[in-house]
């Protein structure tokens, strides 16, 4: 191929998508995770019969914010990653914090407790679910969110799928607050983390096939 034809491939070859084309796909893609988790915790899992009660605690508002954070903040780490020559910087701090908050709060509450309650607060009465119950309720996220990168220009395929697996945890356990009764901090400081690991590694296996651009 001579110089001249080369440079006029590079030239017209495909462009990173802007910043406002990165909140437009994510954007759209939030919406369906979120409305795609809801109604698998609708025919599936099931909302907690005591969902209205639960509402009018702190103690879920507590839970909540978990998830909530670490979303916000995989939010912002998948969308640095999925743009060429952005560095996601102290966006990891965000998506570490929480979880070291959390961890910190359960080892405190778990070096109060009496010995004779710690393994059942640890375990609560939903272990042996929650942890697939999240991975089930990302599966739309991971689907939705996989969607929103393939159109974007993500450079490092394996990174980026997993924070977009990471995402689509996030998401999940978001969504499993309405089903969830547990209410010790050990048992969230857990439990939840495994759940969004689950398709974080499933997105970083992903990514390397279905990132790749």
């Amino acid at each position: 191929m001579r110089t001249e034809d080369l440079i006029l491939v590079l030239a017209n070859g495909p462009r990173p998508r802007g910043r406002a084309a990165v909140v437009k796909r994510m954007g759209l893609a939030l919406v369906v995770s979120l409305a795609g988790a809801l109604l698998v915790l609708l025919v599936g899992p099931g909302i907690n019969p005591d969902a209205g009660a639960m509402l009018a605690t702190p103690v879920f508002w507590a839970k909540l914010a978990l998830p909530l954070s670490m979303a916000l903040a995989a939010m912002r780490v998948t969308a640095r990653l999925s743009q060429p020559g952005v560095t996601v910087g102290g966006a990891w701090i965000s998506l570490a914090l929480p979880l070291a908050i959390v961890w910190l709060v359960a080892l405190a509450v778990l070096w109060i407790a009496p010995p004779g309650v710690r393994v059942a607060m640890l375990l609560g009465h939903t272990w042996r679910t929650c942890p697939s119950n999240i991975a089930l309720l990302s599966l739309p996220a991971l689907g939705a969110m996989f969607w929103a990168m393939r159109g974007l220009a993500p450079t490092s395929p394996t990174l980026a799928g997993a924070a977009t697996g990471l995402l689509a945890g996030t998401i999940g356990a978001l969504v499993y607050c309405l089903r969830c009764p547990e209410v010790h901090v050990p048992f969230w400081a857990t439990w939840y983390p495994l759940g969004m690991a689950l398709p974080a590694t499933i997105g970083s296996v992903l990514g390397r096939r279905v990132l790749r651009w």
